[in-house]
Order: C-alpha cells, then structure tokens, then sequence
C-alpha cells in the first residue's frame, strides 16, 4: 500500500481530451493517474500514488484564473494529497502559466509542497522561478522520458522532507537563491584556478554566474516619414486561411509573407489567426485587430507615411525559441534592406 498520496495537473491536450478546440475545457479530476502520469507513478514506485489527475484547458485556466484556481484548490483539498505535480509545461506558454498558478496556490493556501517542469524559455519560469522548484525540461514532450524520472526523484524529496541540493545537481531551473555552503577550497584559491584557467583558455565555472543580456543598438529614427517606406510584422499569428505555410501555432520555426495588394483591409473570409497563446474569436472575426491594414492604408491615403509595403510578415510567438525568434528576425530584416524599407511596424496581441 502507498505510503504517500500525490495529485497530478495536467492540460486538456496531455489529457487525451483534445487540443486548441478543446481549451476551454473546465476542471474536471480523475481518480488515478492519466497520461503521462502514468510514466509519473511509474517512476515514483510503489510508495507513491497518483491518488488523483486534475485536468483544466490551457484557455478556460487564463480566462477564468480566479474561479479555476479556486476550483481546483477544492478538488485537490478533498484528497489531502502529500505533494502536487503539475506538468510538465515543456514549452507551452499558457500551459506553464497555469501549472505555475496553480502550484503557487496549493502551496500558499493548502501548505502542500509542490514541483512543475517547464523549459527555459516557457514564460511561466520568469513568472514563477523565485517561488517554485521547476525542473528543467527539453523544448518539446519528445523529452517526457528524460524529465519524468528527474521529477520522480524531487517528488520522493519533497514528501519525504529530504535536503534539495543545488540546481545542478537537481536538474531544477536556478530561482536566484543564494544558500550557504562549505567549500573545499577558500575562495582565493579557487579564484587563481580560475584565472590560470581562463588564462589558458580552458573551461571553468564561476562561482557567480552572471546574467546574459542580449542588447540590441536602437536604429536611427525615421528622418522623413511623410517619405517613409513601411512595413508590417507580426507575431500574432494571422495568416491566410488554411495557413499555407503550416506555421506552428506555438514554437513557430518559421514565418510567412503574405501579398496585401490592392486590399484596404483583412477579409475574415481570407484571413484568420492560427496563434496558440490567446483567445484567437476577436482576431478570427475581424484580422485587422492585429495587422491593422484598415488603419494604415487610411493613414496612407491622408499622407502620414509615404507608402506600405504590399505584404506583410507574421508568425506565432507563443513559446518561440529565442534563438528562432532571432533567426526569424535576421531573415526578414535583410529582406527589408534589400526592398529598402524605412520603418517597422512590429505588431503582437
């Protein structure tokens, strides 16, 4: 018989519900585990027990952040569980949010301890690194069987009041905590070895690591923009319908271009939004809520600017890698230059 009782969250999509046509999906529990928590209770062992799975849509979790909260608080109070997983979030934006949500809530407002797992780049880490142990996952859920055993070994810690060691050793994301230790050597001495080492050109480690910022030089300011040549972007996910390009309604890996001539504004009927990350009826109904082409060719026929470009750039930047966001930003800043484009419009949601 298990000793410890543990609730698992997880989306409608991981749940085998559906996915974006099923987002708004209300909280709902399982007795058991469901989906990959079935690999989860594998690799806790029999001590433990998925006593319970807590399924919420991605999009009824951020429209409803209160009362979702509140219900589910209630489903998991009514097992008296010994921990709460939720996840992992790998790269989904709203996914991580949620889990992130919800764990801070079981852990403020019912004291039980809590463990997600999102992928670095997932916005929920920024929102909830400082008050949550999130282990570290791949991009993607093809890395499920790596993570799973990783958040089995926390789960076991943590229920058992066991000693959380380091990020590293872990395999958690860093929260920024700073915690007391004895080193081997003294500082002065691990400061020469680093020294001769970086001296040397090897690999070391600091014992500070310091934060990377990417810092990008502003361009020079439009100097006649009655003159102007403008462009449209977007990574709000608005293409044309049938989306074409198979852009990715989450972790895009690439972007399209799509011809505007002629158009004083987007038709529903040949435009739509693919994008994963926000409540898509609005921009569905009516695209220039998002490429405001309506808006811009009024402007360019009063003479604000000199004259748009007949096409415009989009993509979804719902849990876009940095590293593809980048890419996707080279790629099309060149094409401007090259069409000698003026200026910039850089549109989201």
């Amino acid at each position: 018989m298990a000793i410890y009782k543990v609730i698992h969250y997880i989306n409608q999509f991981f749940a085998g519900i559906g996915g974006e046509e099923k987002a708004d999906h209300r909280p709902e529990v399982r007795d058991g585990a469901v989906g990959p928590g079935r690999g989860l209770q594998a690799a806790l062992g029999a001590d433990f027990e998925i006593a319970a799975t807590v399924i919420c849509g991605d999009n009824y979790f951020g429209e409803n952040l209160d009362q979702a909260t509140d219900t589910i608080l209630e489903m998991v109070r009514r097992y008296e569980p010994d921990l709460f997983v939720a996840g992992p979030a790998f790269n989904a934006g709203r996914y991580g949010v949620a889990c992130g949500t919800i764990c801070k809530a079981v852990e403020e407002r019912l004291g039980i301890p809590v463990l997600t797992g999102m992928y670095i780049e997932n916005p929920g880490v920024d929102m909830f690194r400082k008050d949550l142990i999130i282990v570290e996952t791949p991009n993607s859920a093809a890395g499920m069987p790596k993570v799973l055993p990783v958040m089995a070994a926390l789960t076991k810690k943590l229920a058992q009041g066991g000693e959380i060691a380091g990020p590293k050793e872990e395999g958690y994301i860093e929260r920024g905590i700073r915690v007391n230790y004895f080193a081997e050597k003294r500082g002065s001495e691990r400061a020469v070895e680093m020294l001769v080492k970086k001296l040397a050109g090897q690999p070391f480690e600091t014992d500070l690591p310091m934060p990377k910022f990417d810092r990008v030089a502003p361009a020079a300011p439009v100097t006649d923009i009655r003159k102007a040549k403008i462009a449209v972007v977007t990574s709000g996910g608005i293409v044309p319908t049938g989306n074409p390009d198979h852009i990715e309604s989450s972790n895009a890996t690439k972007w399209g271009k799509y011809d505007i001539t002629g158009m004083d504004r987007l038709s529903a009927d040949d435009f739509t939004s693919i994008h994963g990350g926000y409540d898509r009826q609005f921009a569905i109904a009516d695209p220039n809520v998002v490429v405001p082409l309506d808006a811009l060719r009024e402007l360019e026929r009063e003479g604000e600017f000199g004259e748009l470009v007949n096409y415009f750039c989009s993509t979804t930047g719902t849990g876009t890698a940095t590293a593809s966001a980048a890419k996707f930003g080279t790629e099309i800043g060149k094409m401007f230059v090259d069409e000698h484009v003026d200026g910039v419009i850089l549109v989201s949601t």
